[in-house]
């Protein structure tokens, strides 16, 4: 058969079928037989750990089968090396989509399917050429069929889709795809978060009533009492990514979902941000120079005590 490239459906709805998924069998190594995927049995997933520059990977013993509603059998990984560091989620967002959890084969799946970088790195069974943007779908519709729910498989979606867009070479190089219409995507994605960020910047300190350098006055929040003022900061999180989700092209969709999680959890990340570069910052001068490191824990606890008292004794 004949390589295609399959319409992308973004936006679809799927009903989930968890038979999608089974077992994939193994892959043959050295004198070791292969063995072929069995629909009669569960995905089995067996990982391998492995410890890479530091960082810990896992390879799979086991393949895994999916079968996609509009590409049929895919099987991954495609070969032995394959490495994954499975939900890739980044620290601060753990709490939000775990590493691992009813997602994982999903997640197992997609990483596969884009293990080559932005080039199309993989053909299902029936010979239709995966790229990037297309992974990112099969990625969406899996989750739907391994029971994730629906707002998360959204957000997972929408956070790969951003990432293929901006990283280099993860749209794809095909006649729908010219370089104009490549720059245009990633700047307006770009554009985007940038905006949404300086805006919520610029709100926060309209909230606070600070003047800070380069905040723009909101206009809807201006000078209100403080909780019409917080009432327009949450309509304009909704309000401004559903405008400039026009930027994101194709990709709308997401550009909703990111502006608005973008928007209403850009305070709560940069409290995590803080706190999680404190432990780190701890943990590394524990390592390094434990003496300096019980100083300080006795310099913060003393200060603390002080701070403490006087204010409970005026």
């Amino acid at each position: 058969m004949s390589r295609s490239q399959p319409v992308t459906t973004t936006g679809a709805q799927v009903r989930p079928q968890p038979r999608r998924f089974y077992d994939g069998g193994v892959l043959p190594v050295g004198d070791r037989i292969g063995l072929p995927p069995d629909r009669a049995h569960d995905p089995r997933i067996v990982l391998e750990r492995h410890l890479e520059s530091g960082l810990e990977v896992f390879s799979l013993e086991r393949r895994i089968a999916y079968d996609d509603r509009h590409l049929g059998e895919i099987l991954v990984p495609a070969s032995t090396d394959f490495r994954t560091d499975l939900t890739s989620t980044p620290a601060l967002f753990t709490w939000l989509v775990p590493k691992t959890g009813a997602h994982l084969p999903a997640a197992l799946v997609h990483d596969a399917l884009v293990a080559g970088g932005g080039e199309p790195s993989y053909d299902s069974t029936e010979r239709h050429t995966i790229d990037r943007v297309e992974a990112d779908r099969v990625f969406r519709d899996a989750m739907a069929d391994t029971g994730t729910g629906v707002v998360r498989r959204w957000i997972v979606w929408t956070a790969v889709t951003a990432a293929t867009v901006l990283v280099p070479g993860g749209l794809p190089r095909s006649p729908s795809w010219s370089p104009a219409m490549r720059w245009a995507h990633r700047l307006g994605v770009g554009a985007s978060i940038a905006l949404v960020v300086y805006l919520g910047y610029s709100a926060t300190a309209d909230l606070l009533d600070q003047s800070w350098p380069f905040a723009w006055r909101v206009p809807w929040m201006d000078e209100r009492a403080w909780w019409w003022e917080l009432l327009g900061g949450l309509a304009g999180a909704v309000a401004v990514p559903l405008l400039l989700s026009v930027l994101w092209g194709r990709f709308w969709r997401a550009g909703v979902i990111a502006g608005v999680m973008l928007a209403v959890l850009l305070h709560v990340t940069v409290g995590l941000a803080v706190i999680l570069l404190g432990y780190q910052a701890t943990e590394r001068l524990a390592a390094r120079s434990p003496r300096l490191a019980v100083a300080v824990a006795a310099t913060v606890a003393v200060a603390a005590l002080s701070v403490f008292a006087w204010l409970i004794l005026g």
